[in-house]
């Protein structure tokens, strides 16, 4: 196995001895950069083999491993130094590689927080010091523990070798009474170069860069020789702190400086992502004159309260990014474009490149997105960003910057052969012959085949077990492919997991005679599956691999119902409505086709013909169409994809015959003293003191059921300025209404 070979073409068994060989990787390079000072790969390298295991993990997330490269950071602390705690955790960042990057994350931030476009956000751009993190603790101004990042919880203790870096002081008047400072220890290129002149000549150990320098000079177990080195210190963070240094990140750096620490002169306030990127554009053309090593610009929020709102991820703050310097470019060409089908269908293309080598790699494989893509064109004719016209033949330019799997960037127009054809996209699934459609503002061409198609069937049942569904100890992708198919154990539905031991008692090729299985090892698989008969609502929906609900969904879905037979039976009252709903789509869609000149009368007439019969829909259905597409997060396409899984015959025989076998946990009941335990709650208007996904996240975890609109099943209304339409119909209802400072002393939050 190398790195050549695409995530998307991986096997489970491959997938399985790919993560142990990056997990490998990895710890070793975390091992050498954080611990021995000797890094052994380079930084672009670390990032590709990092990306790699989290798009692999992605594909197989019931492969993930305990010790998993995603959930560290840095390395284990080395013997030889005390190990100190750290009090608050020291984090890596999520990385941005191109200017669309910055801009999701800007994006993100302001949806997160729930603010309009207009709204001033600023955030600070800062070079990222490419040297050894390390945090100071000061008690009442006096410098009392230094310590390394470790593996972000526990650090080395090397407060005698801080001690002799003149850029760190011992002690600081007018701190807090407890200040942990945050920052990089580096050695300036002039210095760097000094030392390895010096170490030559002494006959000692040369550096094969500054960060190396840097790194193994700080980890000294004598002091004196860290002492007679030219280390420097840049502070730009905080960890533990006894009162606030600001209210802001600009003003915590500033309130830094004044305390007597140095700190990064090209750090700027912004307030776009234009200004974001022009300053990292102005930091990448000082680069090379810097006079230290950089290897990007870090951004963040700078107010503190949003940032304390923002909150962290598992091993990153959600607040900051690292827009790295870009990867290496390199042109090949396109030998062929290959059609693999995902779990929900999706017929993904993937570009079969005459091997090349771009930023240390050798790279066979691109992704080529969807048919727009390739097309460079969309549904309507219209231009899409980034495609290109692609055809077999093209020369292309690759790049890997941000991706394990890499992207064609652009195609060498002059070079492209005289006999190169557009590409056809194809309408049939290759792996069984279904019809391949696009739904209506849908990028994907997607199978139609469900659970005939082989593709499909063994994607589901591998998210069927997945780590987030039912995650069945000794199932995983590699057993399911297995078993998938099998003349005389087969698992082709999710039941029949769950009748594998009966079947295989009556079965003569007993699971124990196999290779690779004995009479333990089969023994504790059904002993696993039983034990997973007994299985929350919100996994249960997740583990379905219904298209549009994924983990949040199920939870929604879940919550809103809280029992499978009910939520079956809204779905089923619902079918008649989800289907006109559809039909006035196509009904608006074929009149914009036939505005725009082009055509297709039978067709417009057909799907009027198909509004008109459904647009007759019971009262009932209507009711339950608004009650599922009404809870906040659902929608229309959700609800039309449930419904329409719940309406394929062969799906919903699968779903029955799974339920024949479970017991189903509802979610766990709300406190009882909740005062809005169990009741339907809607936001609407502009609410000032949280945002909605805040509001909706209170809401849930004191029992409500949040909708996204008004019924007669609502309970109660909580209107914000420009509560509009819904505030109305409220009124007209007679349902009980609120503002936000009454929802808050009602729940207690005033």
């Amino acid at each position: 196995m190398s790195d050549t070979q695409s995530v998307d073409t991986l096997t489970q068994e491959q997938a399985r001895d790919e993560l142990a060989r990056l997990t490998r990787l990895l710890e070793r390079a975390n091992q050498a950069y954080h611990v021995s000072d000797a890094p052994e790969i380079s930084d672009a390298d670390y990032d590709a083999l990092k990306r790699r295991n989290s798009a692999i993990e992605a594909r197989f997330p019931e492969l993930k491993r305990k010790d998993s490269p995603s959930d560290q950071v840095g390395a284990r602390p080395a013997e030889g130094f005390s190990k100190v705690p750290h009090a608050v955790r020291m984090l890596s960042l999520g990385n941005a590689f191109d200017d669309e990057d910055v801009s999701a994350f800007v994006t993100s931030i302001r949806k997160y927080l729930g603010l309009s476009g207009d709204t001033r956000l600023g955030f600070t751009a800062e070079p990222k010091i490419d040297g050894l993190s390390l945090s100071l603790r000061y008690e009442m101004g006096r410098l009392v523990q230094a310590a390394t990042r470790g593996d972000g919880e526990v650090g080395e203790n090397v407060t005698a070798n801080a001690l002799t870096i003149e850029d760190i002081p011992a002690t600081v008047t007018g701190a807090p009474d407890v200040l942990e400072v945050r920052g990089e220890v580096y050695m300036t290129h002039a210095d760097f170069d000094a030392l390895n002149a010096r170490q030559e000549q002494e006959g000692g150990k040369t550096f094969a860069n500054p960060r190396n320098a840097a790194a193994g000079s700080l980890r000294q177990l004598d002091s004196a020789i860290t002492r007679a080195r030219p280390l420097r210190f840049f502070a730009y963070a905080w960890g533990e702190i006894s009162e606030p240094l600001a209210q802001t990140q600009m003003g915590a750096i500033e309130r830094l400086q004044t305390l007597g620490f140095q700190t990064n002169p090209l750090t700027r306030l912004c307030h776009s992502v234009p200004d974001l990127i022009s300053h990292y554009r102005e930091i990448e053309t000082q680069r090379a004159t810097l006079g230290y090593d950089i290897d990007g610009v870090v951004y963040k929020v700078d107010a503190l309260d949003l940032q304390a709102r923002l909150g962290f991820r598992s091993t990153t703050p959600r607040w900051a990014i690292a827009h790295k310097f870009p990867a290496e470019l390199a042109w090949t060409r396109l030998e062929a474009i290959d059609i693999q089908v995902g779990r929900t269908g999706a017929l993904s293309p993937v570009a079969r490149l005459h091997p090349v080598t771009v930023g240390g790699v050798v790279v066979s494989n691109a992704t080529l997105h969807n048919e727009d893509y390739i097309a460079g064109r969309d549904a309507t004719g219209g231009e899409i960003r980034g495609g290109k016209d692609i055809r077999i033949g093209d020369w292309v330019q690759v790049y890997r910057a941000g991706d394990v799997i890499p992207k064609v960037a652009d195609v060498d127009l002059k070079k492209r052969p005289e006999d190169a054809v557009k590409y056809q996209f194809p309408t049939q699934c290759p792996e069984c012959d279904s019809a391949a459609i696009r739904e209506e503002g849908d990028a994907v061409r997607r199978c139609t085949g469900g659970l005939i198609c082989p593709a499909q069937a063994v994607e589901k049942l591998k998210h069927f077990v997945s780590r987030k569904a039912f995650d069945i100890e000794g199932l995983g992708a590699k057993q399911v492919e297995m078993f998938h198919g099998d003349e005389t154990l087969p698992i082709n539905t999710p039941a029949d997991i769950f009748t594998l031991q009966v079947r295989d008692a009556q079965n003569l090729g007993k699971l124990k005679n196999r290779d690779g299985w004995g009479d333990t090892s089969a023994s504790n698989l059904f002993a696993a599956i039983k034990e997973k008969q007994t299985i929350p609502l919100a996994r249960l929906i997740f583990a379905l691999g219904i298209r549009h609900v994924g983990e949040v969904g199920a939870r929604d879905l879940a919550l809103f119902y809280r029992d499978w037979d009910a939520m079956a039976d809204a779905v089923d009252t619902a079918r008649p409505a989800a289907l006109a709903h559809r039909a006035g789509d196509e009904a608006e869609e074929a009149e914009r086709i036939a505005a725009a000149g082009e055509g297709r009368r039978a067709r417009i007439k057909e799907v009027r013909d198909a509004a008109i019969t459904t647009r007759a829909v019971p009262d009932a259905a209507s009711a339950a169409w608004g009650d599922l597409t009404g809870i906040d997060g659902i929608g229309a396409t959700l609800g039309l994809s449930l419904s329409d899984a719940f309406a394929n015959t062969e799906e919903r025989s699968a779903f029955d015959a799974l339920r024949a076998h479970l017991t189903i946990v509802p979610p766990e009941a709300p406190a009882a003293e909740s005062p809005v335990a169990g009741k339907t709650v809607v936001f609407t208007g502009t609410l000032e003191k949280m945002t909605r996904a805040e509001a909706k996240a209170r809401a849930e975890a004191l029992g409500a059921k949040v909708s996204g609109s008004v019924s007669a099943k609502t309970d109660l209304l909580v209107a914000g300025p420009g509560a509009g339409s819904k505030a109305k119909k409220a009124a007209d209802l007679g349902i009980e209404t609120l503002d936000e400072d009454g929802w808050l002393h009602l729940i207690g939050d005033a």
